[in-house]
């Protein structure tokens, strides 16, 4: 199966700049209710993702070197790319297989997709694999799900 089938395309996804600011950051996974949002270049190019603890964990770490907390003012001087990690939702392409998508799932609550040179198009919903698959799987048959029932 095309995993374009299962593609929310860039927009109608929330996603953050890499220049963003740490507070734009914040504010746009508050404004969404995000725990973790793509994070792209200005030419469209994928370069993470970053999660509400990626933002924790860069606060608490900026106290402790600083001896303060970060205000608000200082969070306007970061961006977002300062605290981006790398690797922690490893997009794949628009003709990866389902097996690869799957797989992916597993570690992720979505999955980035990118086109042949690595620009953002969209993300892959694990809620959206799960739906497809339960439609299509018949669980009255499953041997190992009727006994838990």
């Amino acid at each position: 199966m095309n995993i374009a089938y299962f593609l929310t395309p860039k927009n109608s996804v929330a996603y953050l700049y890499d220049d963003s600011t740490f507070r734009q950051g914040l504010e746009k996974m508050r404004r969404h209710g995000y725990s973790a949002i793509p994070v792209i270049a200005r030419d469209g190019a994928y370069k993470g993702t970053v999660s509400e603890g990626d933002f924790l964990w860069h606060l608490l770490d900026a106290e402790k070197t600083q001896d303060a907390p970060l205000s608000m003012k200082d969070t306007e001087k970061l961006h977002v790319r300062d605290i981006l990690r790398n690797n922690t939702y490893p997009p794949v392409r628009i003709t990866a297989s389902m097996e690869h998508l799957l797989s992916n799932a597993l570690n992720q609550n979505f999955i980035p997709v990118v086109d042949d040179l690595g620009k953002f198009i969209g993300i892959v919903t694990r809620k959206d694999i799960l739906r497809h698959l339960s439609k299509s799987t018949d669980f009255s048959t499953a041997p190992q799900l009727q006994k838990i029932v």
